[in-house]
């Protein structure tokens, strides 16, 4: 049996719709979901100190879970990065913070296959760090850090629906679950 952890940003939790349906197609293909929620209010997200902040809040979810879950994180959640690297767990990181010194070191060491899904209208997104950090990358020309771009709320609902083929894609091509 896979599991997969569900890791959120900074605010809505984990049923923001990227994270919601990235964690319903690990769920599709058998996974056991298990979604987390900040249980605490949260420190400045843009000091080195809340990779140790959000790693005490996602371990213990991790450590229960067992084995090697497939993470799946937006934004501040993407953190987790380091837990990944260490435990070599593959990941999906939806609007990772690259410019984050610290999240770009851990993605760096990454072992395991990561997904890595932003827009170019993000200032925390580098596209070009990101196709240099992973083979799989999806980046939406326009999208913001919701994954949101110009025009009818239909053009990102689409992206939406863009990412939702990326993880699928990810997983087949990782062989997720095996």
């Amino acid at each position: 049996m896979a599991d997969a952890v569900v890791i959120p940003g900074a605010r809505f939790g984990p049923g923001v719709p990227l994270l919601m349906y990235g964690g319903d197609v690990a769920e599709q293909r058998g996974a056991t979901v298990h979604r987390h929620s900040w249980s605490q209010e949260l420190p400045a997200l843009d000091e080195p100190a809340i990779e140790g902040w959000v790693s005490g809040q996602v371990v213990p979810l991790i450590d229960s879970v067992g084995g090697c879950p497939l993470l799946v994180a937006k934004s501040l959640g993407t953190n987790a990065a380091a837990i990944a690297a260490e435990r070599s767990l593959p990941a999906v990181w939806l609007t990772p913070l690259l410019t984050m010194p610290w999240v770009a070191d851990a993605l760096s060491r990454a072992t395991a296959p990561c997904l890595l899904v932003g827009g170019t209208a993000d200032k925390l997104w580098d596209g070009d760090l990101a196709r240099r950090l992973s083979p799989h990358v999806l980046e939406v020309d326009g999208a913001d850090h919701g994954m949101y771009v110009p025009g009818p709320l239909t053009e990102s609902i689409a992206v939406l629906g863009r990412v939702v083929v990326a993880v699928e894609e990810f997983l087949d091509a990782i062989g997720w679950p095996s």
